[in-house]
């Protein structure tokens, strides 16, 4: 089979981005990859790489101590600050040149929680406040919606807003659909609040549950009501929706989260110096944090570790490419995106130095290949030409437009990300099931290959891949 431009466009997973458009195939990919000028140089090099990345667990040991032992992560608590001295621990021992940068992140804290189902029937309901909400103690009657037109649409005054949204199934041609559903999750509060709601519940964002709870951040807006907001499971959704369809249902709704004041946590770096352009850089990163729930595992640890390790396994071959590859593990991109903005205000001076910007946040899934944002169109095909030197992982797939939180504040910085096979992710995502047991140590190890890689050819390339 031959290496095809695929010009059909399919629709992007993560929100209102435009379709995406495939540039390389994993699939139309021979083994070896096909013959392009910029990625034969590198093909033997690239070849080396994948051998000891995929042979190597040093990335799943890793993930063990940050899980096991540290636990989940969230802003503001003790152990997002355990594994900030972990990871400058562990990228020091592996060589690297390490720092910290400091970043001044929200500290919101979970206190008690719990709602119960009132009328027509006495049930306990299982909940998980949204991050930031504020506490409340509330007994109303439940509307529930589908959609946003039907919210403007109900009087929904004194009552509490059920979002009962179904996150849809994965497909191959639209994704997960995460994107269009978390949208109620993050705005729901605040809507629901413009038009008199004392408090929002969400259907928790997932296609597939076992009464499960998922747990993420929603935004409430300035000079609009801050009300309660909590995350139910599908299978309570379900039935007050059902009941609601026959008449009144009462729910109570207690939370007493808090918002503490601002804490001090840091972005962990650490480096390869570029041996002829030392000054020009190639971030990758993940976000350390995580919720407070689980261990943090697939979200974000999985990429945490594939970032360290990738630059462990080029500096343990002995490979130091032309620019300087640096390992961004950047705090609170959970519930504030501080990491991220903070890093792009300190590195303003050097974002025109910096060639690509790319993040892992997809889980630890197999990897599919790369996405890239559109701002840079001259650089795809070129990028699209590295990416068949990942034809014998199969993951030699590249395509545009990109997105990645932590790195989309470095304006006209070329950025992306590593796609992953992230099909069962919003299984367990920001749920007490995001454990180590759910990761599976050769997956992780393609992911570092696949990352060290795209960062090695993108560093060493003989031009700036972005220009």
């Amino acid at each position: 089979m031959k290496w095809l431009l695929l010009l059909a466009a399919c629709a992007e997973p993560t929100g209102h981005a435009p379709p995406a458009k495939w540039i390389t195939d994993t699939s139309t990919v021979t083994p070896g990859g096909p013959s392009t000028p910029l990625a034969d140089p590198y093909r033997a090099t690239a070849d080396q790489i994948l051998v000891a990345a995929r042979a190597d667990r040093d990335a799943y040991a890793k993930l063990r101590q940050l899980t096991d032992h540290i636990g989940n992560r969230l802003s503001g608590s003790p152990a997002l600050e355990k594994a900030v001295a972990w990871a400058e621990q562990a990228m020091r021992a592996d060589g690297h040149d390490v720092h910290l940068e400091k970043v001044m992140v929200p500290h919101w804290q979970r206190g008690l929680e719990e709602a119960d189902l009132v009328a027509p029937i006495a049930r306990k309901l299982h909940v998980i406040g949204l991050g930031g909400s504020v506490a409340g103690n509330v007994t109303a009657p439940v509307v529930v919606v589908h959609s946003w037109a039907e919210l403007e649409n109900k009087n929904v005054r004194g009552a509490i807003v059920l979002y009962d949204v179904a996150m849809p199934a994965y497909t191959e041609e639209h994704g997960t659909g995460y994107g269009e559903t978390v949208d109620y999750r993050s705005h729901g509060a605040a809507r629901a609040a413009k038009l008199g709601a004392v408090a929002a519940l969400m259907r928790s964002v997932t296609a597939h549950s076992l009464r499960t709870l998922h747990a993420g951040a929603q935004s409430y807006e300035d000079g609009v009501a801050k009300i309660p907001t909590a995350a139910i499971t599908v299978e309570d959704a379900t039935l007050i929706a059902r009941l609601a369809s026959e008449g009144r249902v009462d729910v109570h709704l207690h939370l007493e989260d808090q918002m503490l004041p601002d804490a001090v946590s840091a972005n962990v770096i650490g480096e390869l110096k570029g041996r002829e352009h030392p000054e020009e850089v190639v971030v990758i990163g993940a976000h350390l944090d995580s919720w407070d729930v689980g261990q943090g595992a697939h979200d974000d640890g999985a990429g945490v570790v594939t970032c360290m390790e990738a630059l462990t396994v080029l500096r343990k071959l002995g490979l130091q490419p032309r620019r300087t590859i640096r390992v961004v593990l950047f705090t609170n991109e959970e519930n504030g995106l501080a990491g991220g903005k903070t890093y792009a205000k300190d590195h303003a001076a050097e974002l025109a130095n910096t060639v690509a910007a790319i993040e892992t946040d997809s889980g630890g899934f197999a990897p599919r290949g790369f996405s890239f944002d559109d701002k840079h169109p001259q650089s795809i095909p070129r990028l699209g030409e590295l990416a068949t030197l990942l034809a014998p992982i199969n993951a030699a797939r590249v395509k545009t437009p990109g997105h990645g939180a932590d790195v989309s504040p470095m304006k006209d910085v070329l950025i992306g990300s590593l796609d992953t096979d992230n099909r069962t992710y919003f299984d367990v995502h920001h749920t007490e099931a995001d454990t180590l047991d759910n990761v599976d140590p050769a997956t992780l190890a393609d992911d570092v290959a696949a990352m060290a890689v795209m960062a090695y050819g993108i560093a060493d390339a003989p031009t700036r891949l972005d220009r």
